[in-house]
């Protein structure tokens, strides 16, 4: 009896184990399913074959073909990372149409110093970027490292290496018709053109991104720093874009809005360089921009808006800048107007607007015909000390800016050069308002403000009524 009990005992484990193997099988099998649709994780160095620490052209052109051919083969789920090492790469990565990757970025994806080799495209000659994908789908490029342009050896000795180069320079990272595309964490270092030039966009989010471009570590725009042209931070054209939690600081626009341009938002940014900038719009449409919640410590323009020159015709509509801090820009606080920018070797030339204007008497600034800007709302901008006067506000007197409103809009210790006691050069504008506690106030807007209300109140109080009238 105990051998028959023990043999149905054991006949009772087995088909324990049996329903247990059973169900692990089934576990392993789901856990399969899963790591297939969640893709591989695949290690550069240890993966791919990456080479870390070595900065010789050998292994440059080793690393960037290899990062090449990954990202040809990356499959949909599949995440890229880079390790927390420096890797060398040679400029032209390029990928085509990844759909939902992700590339992260924990170490450093530094660009060769040796510009010399750099590569070209066969058809053009022209000079590919350091990094460009085209037409991502759902991709996520995030992580805590960086991605390094080496930008001095391109902008060369200051003042010099332009005349060398021009704007003959690849840009960090160009984003051409992406949808649906998340850009977070990493930052973006010294890139030798435009840092980030996200264009044709539908549907872009970047957050907590740093973007840092210097020749030296003042705490200020230098003429030394400044040389590094061109240099802009985020630029981009599109529609349904999100740009939030940023800190920028370069030598150019820190955000430059393109044209055909519509549905966007950028705030809760530190920003110091050439602006929170729409332009330079040529022939296209851009409507509904909103920056707010922004400070620019130190920075050389502060809110930007540009049209091009020619003969394009071009709309600016249903602007909003609000909440921001410009803490001792160098040059003007606020230009709402022509291009102020050279497209040739010769500074001051106008394009149509001189850098050197007003300042010099034969400089030229001209306000494009084609050029409208329609309801341009400034709202809630304090300007601590500019070091200029406060602002240009020009368009063409034959298509003149519609529905500008300065709502406490406050300059604190305005400089007076150049425009004195006007403090705004204001020309070209049919309806232009100021309200609330704006100061001061430019000479072609309307009065509205506090003050202006306040006295009106006072002086309607102390007139008589109808039936004190009456009875005197």
């Amino acid at each position: 009896p105990e051998k028959v009990q023990s043999s149905g005992q054991n006949s009772a484990i087995c088909g324990q184990k049996s329903t247990d193997m059973k169900a692990v099988l089934r576990l392993l099998a789901l856990l399969s399913v899963s790591k297939v649709s969640l893709g591989r994780v695949l290690d550069f160095e240890r993966d791919v074959g990456g080479v870390p620490e070595d900065s010789s052209l050998q292994i440059a052109w080793k690393n960037g073909a290899l990062m090449n051919e990954t990202l040809a083969h990356l499959a949909a789920g599949d995440t890229l990372v880079l390790p927390d090492k420096v890797f060398y790469v040679m400029g032209g990565i390029l990928s085509r149409r990844l759909t939902s990757v992700t590339l992260r970025i924990d170490g450093t994806l530094r660009f060769t110093e040796h510009i010399h080799e750099w590569p070209r495209a066969k058809a053009t000659g022209r000079l590919l970027e350091c990094i460009q994908l085209d037409k991502p789908r759902n991709v996520t490029i995030q992580g805590r490292g960086k991605i390094d342009g080496q930008g001095s050896v391109w902008w060369g000795f200051p003042g010099i290496g332009y005349l060398v180069h021009g704007e003959k320079r690849p840009r960090l990272l160009n984003v051409a018709g992406a949808k649906s595309m998340l850009i977070e964490g990493v930052k973006l270092v010294d890139s030798p053109y435009w840092t980030l030039w996200a264009h044709d966009v539908d549907g872009l989010e970047v957050r907590r991104v740093t973007v840092d471009v210097r020749r030296t570590h003042k705490d200020k725009h230098t003429i030394i720093d400044l040389t590094a042209f061109n240099t802009d931070g985020i630029d981009i054209s599109g529609k349904h874009v999100y740009v939030h939690d940023c800190t920028i600081w370069n030598q150019d626009d820190c955000i430059a809005v393109k044209d055909d341009s519509q549905h966007m938002l950028f705030e809760n940014i530190d920003a110091s360089g050439v602006g929170l900038t729409i332009g330079s719009i040529a022939g296209g449409r851009v409507r509904n921009i909103t920056f707010r919640n922004i400070e620019m410590h130190h920075s050389f323009k502060g809110i930007y808006m540009k049209f091009r020159g020619g003969n394009h015709t071009g709309v600016i509509e249903d602007v909003t800048y609000e909440n921001i801090l410009i803490d001792r820009p160098s040059q003007w606080p606020i230009w709402i107007g022509p291009a102020q920018q050279s497209d040739s070797r010769r500074l001051c030339a106008a394009h149509p607007c001189s850098l050197c204007w007003p300042v010099l008497r034969h400089a030229e600034c001209r306000a494009p015909v084609g050029g409208s800007y329609r309801n341009v709302l400034l709202k809630n901008i304090t300007i601590r000390e500019p070091l200029t006067s406060p602002g240009v506000i020009f368009a063409n007197d034959t298509n003149p800016m519609r529905g500008v409103v300065f709502d406490d809009v406050v300059v604190e210790n305005p400089g007076t050069r150049p425009l004195g006691d006007d403090f705004y050069y204001c020309e070209g504008v049919k309806s232009g308002v100021a309200k609330g506690r704006t100061w001061p106030i430019p000479p072609c807007f309307r009065d509205q403000t506090s003050m202006i209300a306040e006295a009106q109140d006072s002086l309607l109080s102390d007139a008589p009524s109808p039936l004190e009238q009456i009875g005197r």
